[in-house]
């Protein structure tokens, strides 16, 4: 991971309280890039490092007061933006469930299957990496 990336991915956790080792995990799982958009089976897409998906524009955009074409130039193109993002929906996903390993799942989907099958992969990503055992 760039230091570039490793900053950005810190300040995010660090602003949202979210742990930073579950982000990292997240970003592994991902495996986007910045500038990235990968269009999926749905016909939405997915942006940047953290492949945020393009569902979030609308919301993304109201708060920040652009475009949402803005938004996801933004979410896209920024590593910074794009991990804040991450970060935000974590939280959200947290904040609602009072679980964090129902977040990591929601981070993905609310499909209980598939849920469950990301979470499974963001923590063997962090078992990886020494982040958990």
């Amino acid at each position: 991971m760039s230091k570039v990336l490793m900053a950005c991915l810190m300040l995010a956790a660090n602003t949202y309280s979210v742990p930073p080792a579950v982000l990292v995990g997240i970003l592994e799982v991902e495996g986007g890039k910045v500038g990235q958009e990968v269009k999926n089976t749905n016909g939405s897409y997915d942006l940047g490092p953290m492949q945020i998906n393009t569902i979030w524009l609308p919301e993304l955009a109201k708060y920040w007061g652009v475009s949402e074409r803005t938004a996801k130039r933004w979410v896209r193109d920024d590593p910074c933006t794009n991990m804040g993002v991450s970060a935000w929906i974590l939280k959200k996903h947290l904040n609602e469930t009072g679980s964090l390993s129902k977040a990591i799942s929601y981070y993905h989907s609310r499909t209980p299957r598939l849920g469950r099958a990301y979470k499974k992969k963001v923590v063997r990503a962090m078992r990886t990496k020494g982040l958990v055992y």
